[in-house]
C-alpha cells in the first residue's frame, strides 16, 4: 500500500474525484486503470573511478498501455523509488490521453546522486540500466526519454546501448536525443515552452495579460529555466526563482537569461549577483500573479495553500500539489492548471521526435513548435469545456475526467485478457 499523501496515493485520489464526472466508465475498467501493468527492479553493479564497486538500484514501470506504446522519462535522483516510479508512470498515462497522443504511460529511475558521479560513472550507470531494462523497451513497446537529472547525453548512451544489442542503429527507441543522432529541434525546451504557453492561455482566459504579469518559479532546472526565459520573452516579469540552495527575488524582475547561463555553468541560483535571497518556502508565499512549482512533488501542501498569495498556480513539476491543498485552493478560488496538462510539452515533442524517427524524416523547429502549441492549446480548451459543462470543482478534475474517459474507452474496446 502506498504511504498516505504519497504521489501514488494522491494520483489515485485525484482519479477517484474525477470518476463521478465521467460518462459510462465501467467500475471494473476503472479499477484496472489505477494499477500498473508491470514493474521491474534491476541491480546495477558499477565500477567507480577509484576502482571500488557500488550497486545502484534501478526501476521501470509500464502503466496503461491500451492506447499505444508506453512512454515516459528516466530520472536519476537519491529519492527515486519503485512507488514513485509507479505513480509517475500513472500520471504519464493520464497525460498522454489528455493531450491525445497514442501512448500509454511509463517511467524509469535510478536511485543515485548524479552530482556525485563523474561523466564516465554516469555513462556506466546509464548503459548498465539500459541493459537491465532493454527487454521491456523498444520503439513499438516502450520509449524512454529524459527526466530529472538526465538529458540528451544519457539518451544517446541509451540509444547506443540498445542499438549494440540489436546490431543496427535504432534512433526511435528513445526521445530527447541530440539532434545529430535523430533528436528533434525544440525538445530540450519543450516542457518549459508548454508551461509558458499554458500560463499565457490561463491568464487570457481570466481576462488578464501575460505582459507585465509577475511570476515566481520554484525550481530552476531545465523546465524552470526555460519556463522563465520563454515567459520573459512574452513580456512577463519573473520576479523570483529558486533551486536547492534557496531563491532570489527582485520585484522589478530578474535577468533570467543571465541566471540560466550562470546555473548552466554548474553554479547555484543564490551564488549569482541577482536580487535578494529568499528561501523556497518564502517563494511559495510571494504576492505574485502566477506561481509555477517546477521542482519537487508535494511542494504545495494544505498549509502552503492557505498562505499562498499567488492568483494562479501553473504546475510544471509532477504532483506538486496535494489533494488537501487542492481543496484549500478551490475554497479560496485560486485556479491551478494541473501537471498533466501544464508540463505536457515534453511528451508532445517527444512524440513528434518519435514520429520523425519512424518516418526517417525531419521537421523544422518552427513546425515542431507550431505542432506543440496546437496540441497543448487544444487540450487546454477541452479541459475548460469539461470544467464548465460538468461543473467540476477544479481544472485538475476536469483534466482527469477527459483522461479517464479516453483510457477507459480504449480498455473497453480491447477487453480483458484472458
Amino acid at each position: 500500500m502506498p504511504a498516505e499523501n504519497s504521489t501514488l496515493a494522491n494520483m489515485r485520489t485525484q482519479m477517484d474525484r474525477a470518476k463521478q464526472y465521467t460518462e459510462d466508465v465501467d467500475d471494473n475498467v476503472f479499477t484496472r486503470m489505477k494499477h500498473p501493468e508491470r514493474t521491474l527492479t534491476v541491480s546495477l553493479p558499477i565500477l567507480r573511478d577509484d576502482g571500488t564497486l557500488e550497486v545502484f538500484e534501478g526501476y521501470r514501470c509500464q502503466f496503461g498501455g491500451a492506447r499505444g506504446p508506453y512512454k515516459g522519462g528516466v530520472r536519476y535522483h537519491p529519492s527515486a523509488s519503485m512507488e514513485e516510479v509507479i505513480a509517475l508512470a500513472g500520471l504519464m498515462a493520464s497525460k498522454t490521453a489528455l493531450v491525445g497522443l497514442p501512448y500509454g504511460g511509463a517511467k524509469g529511475g535510478v536511485q543515485c546522486n548524479p552530482k556525485e558521479l563523474s561523466r564516465d560513472e554516469r555513462k556506466r550507470v546509464t548503459r548498465r540500466y539500459t541493459e537491465g531494462i532493454r527487454r521491456m523497451i523498444g520503439p513499438k513497446m516502450d520509449i524512454p526519454a529524459p527526466d530529472m537529472n538526465t538529458g540528451p547525453q544519457e539518451m544517446a548512451w541509451m540509444m547506443d546501448t540498445y542499438s549494440v544489442y540489436e546490431g543496427y542503429t535504432v534512433p526511435e527507441v528513445v526521445t530527447g536525443k541530440p539532434t545529430e543522432i535523430g533528436g528533434t529541434p525544440g525538445r530540450v525546451e519543450a516542457t518549459g515552452r508548454g508551461v509558458a504557453i499554458i500560463t499565457d492561455r490561463i491568464l487570457t482566459h481570466l481576462d488578464r495579460s501575460v505582459e507585465n504579469a509577475t511570476v515566481a518559479i520554484q525550481g530552476f532546472g531545465n523546465v524552470g529555466s526555460w519556463t522563465a526565459r520563454l515567459l520573459a520573452e512574452r513580456g512577463a516579469h519573473v520576479v523570483a526563482v529558486s533551486d536547492v540552495s534557496g531563491g532570489v527575488y527582485d520585484p522589478d524582475g530578474l535577468d533570467v537569461v543571465g541566471l540560466a547561463e550562470h546555473v548552466e555553468r554548474g553554479e547555484t541560483v543564490t551564488s549569482a549577483d541577482e536580487g535578494d535571497q529568499i528561501s523556497n518556502d518564502e517563494l511559495l508565499r510571494l504576492d505574485v500573479d502566477v506561481l509555477v512549482p517546477a521542482a519537487v512533488s508535494h511542494a504545495i501542501t494544505a498549509d502552503v495553500a492557505a498562505d499562498l498569495r499567488a492568483d494562479i498556480v501553473v504546475e510544471a513539476a509532477n504532483g506538486p500539489t496535494t489533494p488537501a491543498a487542492d481543496d484549500v485552493l478551490v475554497e479560496r478560488d485560486v485556479p491551478a492548471v494541473p501537471d498533466v496538462l501544464a508540463n505536457a510539452g515534453g511528451v508532445i515533442v517527444s512524440y513528434l521526435e518519435w514520429v520523425q524517427n519512424t518516418q526517417e524524416y525531419t521537421w523544422t523547429l518552427a513546425e515542431v513548435n507550431a505542432d506543440l502549441e496546437r496540441r497543448i492549446t487544444d487540450a487546454f480548451d477541452e479541459m475548460l469545456a469539461v470544467y464548465a459543462e460538468e461543473e467540476t470543482p477544479d481544472l485538475r478534475t476536469a483534466a482527469y475526467t477527459i483522461a479517464i474517459e479516453r483510457n477507459a474507452t480504449a480498455h473497453s474496446y480491447r477487453g480483458l485478457f484472458p
